[in-house]
């Protein structure tokens, strides 16, 4: 069970000259508190803009020389001059200058001397006026950086986690990228970092995280893979058309390309399209690490996220659990979208309390507020506790035969009997969820009756299967669904659960080449007759082995476990519960070298379902009465887009 570690208590950072003059300003009480919020004192305009070179110690394009990241650094003015020391946010990314940042895809821009002009979103314009230094990070093999992207690699991590040594005075860094002129930071920063971004960027947070780095005191990683081999497979199922090379070459600045073929083989020779295990994604899974991870880490991610699907802080939420690591978390009904654009008020609030506590070390109750806040519906949030709630237990739900109507049952009594479907690549789970209540050639789908009382699912599942092949390949998707009508964000269509607007709000200070002010959003939402809370995927080849496919024996039964993504949903008291388990999940996974049909051994098949209450709560929510379901006319969300890799989408 996931222990609740309470954040160390204030830790006064300030230096022995900021700590008198705050003496003589507070009264006695308040001074021995301490300060609880940092507040926008100094000079946005009039900040200190440079670039820093830092050595990685690697050569990744193999020139003969250590590779250097370009390092844009915005700090305040005021503090430097008073010689007191800063703690810095970091954001270190691939995508400053090929793909631009947040919704308004900014990039990097510069002035004659090469300082940075434009930084991406708005850290820098809302926490260097509060005391911070901000830090955007060039990864190698982008925009001004040495070196080859790696893809979540040792140098992708290297480059980041490089940076965090030099601001701790530990790795060498440069005024130029070749020349041999020394820069130090330990002159303006106290070297207590706390890295943010969104994607890929929160990637090499969670990344730089797992290496144990000193100095590092956070990470807030946002929609962010914690295993690269699940972001481009499913046990073996592929999930998108190509591998990790097509994303380095996406991202890679034009210079970089033309020396890095070498790198760019071994993705593609280390990234078989098998979906076999191999070093390669030895290397890029984070999550065995997670007992090395020294930062608190702030966890925030879509449930509907298709992109960096939700399985990705699931299984790093409960390795960072079991190893004490203090967290926290958001969860929203959005796909791959920022909460500076889904709860953009709320946000910059939060995030502004959590690096202050953890950064500036104020003690301003943060770490006594509920571990988890919720997107129970749009725009409506809850919070928890402790994340899954400590009453959360996993329980074994039951696919059975059909009644005289052909629909199977969900129950706790184990099932006998078979169910057949035959996969059609051209349907999805949208599909299979609008016809579960009349048998159809492309799934089994098993329901509950209407509940109850409300029945909520938190945490991650998972479903056993054993299925007979008609041939010798064979993907299987297996999918939990809330049957009942209801209005979601609309997480299907282009702006994933947000609509962008034309008028602007501003967070923090603007110059002429660098504003503060972004793009409002408005929620979208979908009316809905059902709702997929959970999916899962993998490639019934992989049933000996999560690690190598193997081919099937048409007419063998085998026996596969499917991971289920995490989430917290409720399905309310008048809804149903349902699981269905089918071939191909257009848009979702690839689908087979052949078509086959399968057999399900219901007695041999099960769900692992973490309820709040456990069994008994499910025994209760399916007995008795249920009220009556409200009468609607809706038009549900069509289905999932097509799957995209990250850039589409950063």
């Amino acid at each position: 069970m996931s222990i609740r570690m309470r954040f160390t208590i204030w830790r006064p950072l300030a230096t022995a000259a900021t700590a008198a003059l705050m003496a003589t300003a507070l009264t006695p009480a308040t001074a021995q508190a301490g300060p609880r919020t940092s507040e926008p004192v100094h000079s946005y305009d009039n900040a200190i803009r440079e670039s820093v070179w830092v050595d990685t110690g690697l050569d990744g394009d193999g020139d003969g020389r250590s590779d250097r990241v370009a390092v844009d650094i915005v700090r305040p003015r005021e503090p430097a001059q008073q010689g007191r020391k800063v703690p810095v946010i970091m954001d270190a990314s691939p995508y400053y200058s090929c793909c631009g940042r947040g919704n308004d895809s900014q990039r990097k821009t510069y002035d004659a001397n090469g300082d940075v002009v434009q930084m991406p979103l708005y850290y820098d314009n809302y926490f260097v006026p509060r005391g911070y230094a901000f830090v955007g990070v060039d990864l190698a093999g982008t925009n001004r950086s040495d070196g080859c992207v790696d893809v979540g690699g040792r140098s992708d991590i290297q480059s980041a986690k490089a940076v965090v040594d030099w601001l701790n005075g530990r790795a060498k860094g440069y005024t130029t990228r070749t020349g041999p002129t020394r820069a130090k930071a330990t002159s303006w920063t106290n070297g207590r970092t706390g890295m943010i971004g969104k994607s890929y960027d929160g990637t090499i947070a969670n990344g730089v995280a797992a290496t144990g780095v000193k100095g590092l005191k956070t990470i807030v990683p946002i929609g962010a893979i914690s295993s690269w081999y699940d972001y481009y497979f499913a046990k073996g199922a592929p999930l998108f058309g190509s591998g990790p090379d097509w994303l380095s070459n996406y991202v890679e600045s034009p210079d970089a390309r033309a020396r890095c073929a070498a790198v760019q083989q071994r993705i593609v020779a280390g990234a078989p399209r098998t979906g076999d295990w191999t070093p390669l994604w030895s290397e890029r899974n984070y999550v065995p690490d997670a007992r090395k991870v020294r930062a608190s880490v702030f966890v925030i991610h879509g449930m509907q996220d298709l992109n960096v699907r939700a399985k990705h802080f699931g299984q790093w939420w409960d390795a960072l659990a079991k190893h004490g690591v203090e967290r926290k978390i958001w969860l929203s009904q959005v796909g791959h979208v920022d909460p500076f654009d889904f709860r953009r008020a709320e946000w910059v609030d939060t995030l502004h309390r959590w690096f202050d506590h953890e950064l500036l070390g104020y003690d301003n109750g943060i770490d006594d507020e509920p571990m988890a806040d919720i997107e129970r519906s749009p725009d409506h949030w809850v919070t928890s506790n402790v994340w899954p709630p400590r009453a959360t237990q996993p329980t074994t739900l039951r696919p059975a035969e059909g009644t005289q109507d052909g629909v199977g049952t969900l129950g706790l009594t184990r099932g006998s009997g078979t169910e057949t479907f035959t996969d059609d690549p051209g349907h999805n789970e949208t599909d299979w969820a609008a016809h579960i209540d009349r048998p159809t050639p492309d799934k089994a789908g098993f329901v509950t009756g209407p509940l109850t009382r409300d029945l909520r699912l938190s945490g991650s599942s998972k479903v056993t299967v054993t299925a007979t092949p008609s041939t010798s390949t064979a993907h299987l998707s297996a999918v939990l669904v809330d049957l009942g009508p209801d209005t979601i964000r609309d997480y299907a269509t282009a702006g994933e659960g947000i609509t962008t607007l034309t008028r602007r709000t501003c967070w923090g200070a603007s110059t002429t080449g660098d504003s503060a002010c972004f793009r409002e959003t408005a929620t979208k939402t979908a009316d809905v007759d059902y709702t997929i809370l959970s999916r899962g995927w993998a490639d019934l080849g992989n049933h000996a082995s999560d690690r190598k496919g193997v081919s099937l024996r048409p007419g063998t039964p085998y026996t596969i476990t499917l991971d289920l993504a995490a989430t917290d949903h409720v399905v309310p008291a008048g809804h149903r519960l349902a699981l269905i388990v089918a071939g191909t999940d257009r848009g979702l996974i690839e689908p087979p070298s052949t078509r086959p049909t399968l057999t399900l051994d219901l007695s041999r098949t099960k769900a692992r379902v973490p309820l709040v209450g456990g069994a008994e709560a499910f025994r209760k929510a399916t007995s008795g009465t249920a009220p009556a379901p409200s009468p609607s006319v809706l038009d549900g969300v069509a289905g999932p887009r097509a799957a995209q890799r990250i850039p589409e989408a950063s």
